[in-house]
C-alpha cells in the first residue's frame, strides 16, 4: 500500500507549479522555462459608471390656460349628476356612467395648478424629469405628473458667519461675506444639490478662505501690493468669480460678492491697533512738519526782502527754531519775556 502523503523533502524537491495563460503544468526541461511566463489574473470588470451628476437639460413648460378645462369638468359633473338623478329611475346602467363622468371631472381637477410670478415649479413623471413651470397664472396640466420641487427666482442675500483664516503673511483675521445669488437652472438645483442655500454656504466659506490666504490684511509700507483692506473692489470681483466657478453645478448665479467684516482677530487686534495708531501718528507728524518748514522759509523770506530787520545767522537759527517749536508742538506756545540779561 502506498501512502498519499509525502514527506518534506520530497515536497522541497518538487518542481514549482507554474500558471501560464489559466493552466498548470511541471516545467521539466529547459524548453519548458523559456516558456513560463508570469501568472497573470483576468476579471471581467463591470461597465463603467455613469455620472453620477448628470447634466439634465432645462425645459419649460407651457400649459393650457385653466378657463377651457374649468368649463369642461364643469359640464362632466352636471351630466353625471343628472345621469344619476334622472336615469337611475328608468335605466339603471345610468348610474355607472353618472359615477363614471364624476370620476373623471374629480381626477381632472387634479390638474389645476397656480404659480406664482418669480417662482419655478419643477415636475417629474414616472421618475423622470418633465418640465419646469415658471409662467404666472391659473393653468391646467397632466394630472399624471408630480411636483418634484418648487424655487424662489428672485434674488437672495446670503450672509456668512465670520470666519478666522490666516492672511498671506500669517497674520489671524475674521472676516465675513455678503453673496447675492439667484437660481436660474431649476433642473441642476433640484436634482444636482440637496439644498441650495446651503450649498451656496459652504462653498462661499472655501472661496473666502482661499481668497483670503492670498493677500495680506492691509498694504505695507511702500503700498504697491492689493489688500483684503484696501483693495474691496478687486476681492469682489475674484471672490465672484470663484464662488460662480463652483456654483455652476447647482444652477446659481453669483450677483454680487462682497466682504462684509474684516478684522483682526482678538489675540492680536490690541498690538495691531496700537501699529495702525503709531503709523498714523508718525504720518500726521510729517505732514505737520513739511507744512512749519514751508511756513518758517516763506516768513523768512519775507523778512529779509522787505530789508527791515536783518538777521545774524545766530540769531536767524534761534528764530527758526522757535517757530518750529511753536509749529510743530503738541500744545499751545506759553509766551516767555526777555527782560534783560541779569
Amino acid at each position: 500500500m502506498y501512502s498519499s502523503f509525502r514527506s518534506t523533502s520530497e515536497v522541497e524537491q518538487l518542481p514549482p507549479t507554474v500558471y501560464v495563460q489559466g493552466t498548470s503544468k511541471q516545467p521539466t526541461d529547459t524548453a519548458d522555462q523559456k516558456e513560463m511566463q508570469p501568472m497573470t489574473l483576468q476579471h471581467d470588470l463591470p461597465p463603467a459608471y455613469p455620472s453620477i451628476a448628470q447634466d439634465i437639460a432645462e425645459h419649460f413648460l407651457n400649459p393650457m390656460n385653466a378657463g377651457i378645462m374649468c368649463i369642461v369638468v364643469w359640464l362632466l359633473l352636471l351630466a353625471g349628476t343628472a345621469m344619476i338623478v334622472v336615469f337611475a329611475l328608468f335605466w339603471w346602467y345610468g348610474v355607472f356612467i353618472g359615477l363614471a363622468c364624476a370620476f373623471v371631472a374629480f381626477f381632472l381637477m387634479n390638474g389645476f395648478v397656480t404659480n406664482q410670478p418669480n417662482n419655478g415649479r419643477v415636475y417629474m413623471l414616472c421618475g423622470k424629469y418633465y418640465g419646469t413651470l415658471i409662467k404666472a397664472g391659473y393653468f391646467w396640466m397632466n394630472p399624471l405628473i408630480s411636483t418634484h420641487r418648487s424655487f424662489s427666482l428672485k434674488a437672495t442675500t446670503l450672509e456668512n458667519n465670520k470666519l478666522k483664516v490666516n492672511d498671506v503673511l500669517g497674520n489671524p483675521i475674521e472676516i465675513g461675506v455678503i453673496v447675492v445669488w439667484r437660481i436660474v437652472n431649476t433642473a441642476k438645483a433640484a436634482f444636482s444639490v440637496n439644498n441650495s442655500s446651503q450649498y451656496l454656504s459652504t462653498v462661499a466659506d472655501s472661496a473666502i478662505r482661499n481668497v483670503a490666504r492670498q493677500f495680506p490684511y492691509d498694504v505695507s509700507d511702500e503700498g504697491e501690493e492689493m489688500s483684503l483692506r484696501g483693495s474691496s473692489v478687486q476681492i469682489s470681483l475674484q471672490l465672484q468669480k470663484e464662488i460662480q466657478e463652483r456654483v455652476e453645478i447647482a444652477g446659481i448665479e453669483v450677483l454680487e460678492a462682497r466682504i462684509s467684516q474684516l478684522s483682526y482677530a482678538h489675540e492680536i487686534a490690541a498690538a495691531m491697533l496700537q501699529r495702525q495708531q503709531a503709523v498714523a501718528v508718525v504720518a500726521a507728524r510729517q505732514k505737520i512738519v513739511e507744512g512749519a518748514v514751508g511756513m518758517v522759509h516763506m516768513a523768512l523770506a519775507q523778512i529779509e526782502d522787505e530789508g527791515k530787520i536783518v538777521f545774524t545767522p545766530d540769531r536767524k537759527a534761534q528764530m527758526v527754531a522757535n517757530l518750529l517749536v511753536v509749529l510743530c508742538g503738541g500744545r499751545d506756545a506759553q509766551p516767555t519775556l526777555n527782560v534783560g540779561e541779569g
